[in-house]
């Protein structure tokens, strides 16, 4: 895990996305980024952006994986 994607503090907006949401607006801030055309500041905007957007998914990916890890737990215990 990239320890600058853990620092990054995310929005309320980002914090209260969904993980398809956030994932799909990552897409088109990658996607922005990649085609160039932007300012500096734009562009930093958007790198800083696409770092809350990043965090958000992770969240969301960790917290299905425990989920999962606690259901298989359950399982066994049966």
């Amino acid at each position: 895990m990239n320890p600058a994607v853990n620092e990054t503090t995310v929005p309320a907006d980002i914090e209260a996305m969904s993980y398809e949401q956030a994932r799909d607006e990552l897409m088109t801030v990658v996607g922005r980024l990649e085609t160039g055309g932007a300012s500096l500041e734009e562009s930093l905007a958007l790198w800083e952006r696409g770092e809350q957007l990043a965090t958000r998914c992770e969240s969301w990916l960790e917290g299905a994986r425990k989920r999962l890890d606690a259901a298989r737990e359950q399982a066994r215990g049966e």
